[in-house]
């Protein structure tokens, strides 16, 4: 039988034994996003069901997603179907051209104004993990099935509400971002329509813990530095109480996730995450460990922040010459000033907490003046880089 057939059969026995527990949560169907909501959706993504999200087990979690669109009555993004099939890159071998190596998932709600309608808008997550490695299953949790949580509230929201959006939105689950971005990749050179009037992507990644597991009340929105419209927006849009958004650029990070081939093509994007934890890329990101009321205000907030940009009259168009924000120094100032005070969670050395603390220093002092150059942009590019290495 095998070691995948004994995992299929295990985890068969598991679901007839024992059924889904959030199985009502999951199959309720409303505007309103809610924590039982989002809790349901990681718990079935992160279960044995899908062995991890890679292989036949992203091939299941693509099913699904497409399954869940439909019964939303969305309208599949690709011809008939909501599945955009990833071909292997080596496609040319004619032995290789019918190999495919994952799907995207998408589905279209398409816009209501007669002159903005042609214009869309990409909300995205990706929903590929890594499997089964060792004998150990990554159920990926956060990574990413929180993400895609949120993807499948705001879709159901915006398909099941009355009033529609006046521009286009796609929402795109994609595969194979581990390996990659492969499945983004493809996505951005076979779109479902003209490339030209995309006016904004976004994609989500990890959006239910904590940076370090010290930032609990922030969720990060990079790339706002390419359009002063986007930045614009996410400043405008209001969080709840206990939700704060702090404000990075991507270049801090560099290219992390599926924004990647949409940067390179300058179209203006966000990219919103809640940042990496001890638990990243291990058999212990569970979905017990995420904190659900946190991932309920930020798809919330995200679906606001969508709204937005689907009905404003003012599309953002990118413009990479934008001044430095501000925000992003309080940002991680607070990152570095929590470190620091917490020694028990992050035992630094002398030569690290030397680092540390006068990094620190000279973001307060930047704080304090409210003046950020560029000089001091490019400073503080090469910090955070530094301290990702050595620190984080």
């Amino acid at each position: 039988m095998g070691e995948y057939g004994l995992v299929c059969l295990l985890s068969l026995a598991l679901r007839a034994a024992d059924p889904f527990p959030y199985a009502v949560a999951e199959a309720e169907l409303s505007v309103e996003i809610g924590v039982e909501e989002v809790r349901a959706h990681v718990y079935r993504l992160a279960s044995p069901e899908f062995m991890g999200r890679a292989g036949p087990g992203a091939a299941r979690a693509a099913r699904h997603i497409a399954t869940a669109f439909k019964r939303l009555k969305l309208q599949p993004a690709f011809g008939t179907s909501y599945l955009q099939p990833i071909p292997w890159l080596l496609a040319e071998d004619e032995k290789r051209k019918d190999s495919f190596i994952g799907a995207n998932v998408a589905a279209v709600l398409p816009g209501t104004d007669p002159k903005l309608k042609d214009e869309w808008i990409v909300l995205s997550a990706h929903f590929d993990h890594l499997g089964k490695r060792n004998g150990f299953l990554y159920p990926g949790a956060d990574d990413n099935a929180s993400g895609v949580a949120m993807l499948l509230e705001v879709a159901e929201r915006f398909a099941l509400q009355k009033k529609k959006p006046r521009r286009t939105i796609v929402f795109v689950a994609f595969d194979q971002e581990e390996a990659g971005l492969i499945g983004s990749r493809h996505f951005a050179a076979h779109p479902p329509f003209d490339l030209k009037n995309l006016k904004t992507f976004m994609t989500a990644d990890m959006l239910g813990r904590s940076m370090a597991n010290l930032m609990d009340e922030y969720v990060f929105a990079l790339g706002g530095e390419t359009s002063p419209r986007l930045r614009k927006l996410v400043e405008e849009v209001p969080t709840e109480k206990g939700l704060k958004v702090g404000r990075v650029g991507a270049d801090l990070i560099g290219t992390r996730s599926d924004y990647g081939p949409f940067r390179d093509r300058k179209i203006p994007f966000l990219f919103f995450s809640t940042g990496q934890h001890p638990d990243y890329h291990q058999p212990t990101d569970l979905p017990d460990r995420i904190d659900y009321v946190k991932l309920a205000r930020i798809s919330r907030w995200i679906a606001d922040l969508t709204w937005r940009l689907a009905n404003d009259a003012e599309a953002p168009a990118w413009d990479d010459r934008a001044p430095p924000d501000l925000n992003e120094v309080v940002t991680i100032k607070t990152l570095v000033s929590r470190v620091l005070a917490n020694p028990a969670a992050y035992p630094l050395s002398e030569r690290q907490r030397t680092l540390v603390t006068g990094v620190e220093q000279r973001l307060g002092e930047i704080v304090r003046t409210g003046e950020f150059t560029r000089t001091q942009r490019t400073w503080l590019l090469w910090s955070a880089r530094l301290l990702m290495v050595s620190v984080f």
